[in-house]
């Protein structure tokens, strides 16, 4: 059949991408961090941390430590936890959730004190474990969900359905920050 014939009798040729079932609507459970918001929120603490009259002579500073790092340091281990907080405070305003931030503990290092902090980006193997388990054990039986690479793609016949599934992932509480991406 040739193509001008196809489209004569509203026939279509199988998409190559297409990978669910003709009629299955998905959206893929992600934990990403948007890296721009990051690195406006540490610009922003930075800005603040200059200015501020308590970080005057404490050495408080912020700044990147590879991609997904940040490193704080001030002379003084209350200062260095001020300075975390201010961060946080800032990743809060820009709409970053705190589940993605994995902060240290204060460790001296010469005159100063350093917090290393690290933003997860990607479902690891064993979280994904756990999403696809709520959804298999709490979530409606017509959903199916597959973990692919650092997302899982949670499928099913009715968007009611999928819907259900999202709100039943807002309940669960857990230790990573979720979104829910390319609803179809």
């Amino acid at each position: 059949m040739r193509s001008s014939d196809r489209r004569q009798f509203g026939v279509q040729a199988l998409d190559e991408r297409s990978i669910q079932v003709a009629g299955d609507s998905s959206f893929d459970v992600v934990s990403k961090i948007d890296r721009q918001e990051v690195d406006n929120a540490l610009h922003q603490a930075a800005k603040e941390i200059g200015q501020r009259f308590d970080f005057r002579g404490t050495d408080a500073a912020i700044r990147w430590a590879g991609e997904y790092g940040v490193e704080m340091e001030a002379s003084a281990e209350d200062r260095a936890n001020a300075v975390l907080d201010v961060f946080k405070d800032k990743l809060v305003k820009r709409g970053v959730s705190l589940k993605a931030l994995d902060a240290g503990e204060p460790r001296a290092s010469g005159k100063l004190y350093k917090i290393g902090a690290t933003l997860q980006n990607g479902l690891t193997q064993e979280q994904a474990k756990k999403i696809t388990k709520a959804i298999r054990d709490e979530g409606p039986k017509s959903v199916k969900s597959q973990v692919q690479g650092e997302e899982v793609r949670v499928s099913a016949k009715k968007k009611d359905d999928l819907q259900a599934v999202i709100a039943l992932l807002k309940q669960q509480d857990f230790d990573f920050a979720l979104q829910f991406v390319n609803y179809r």
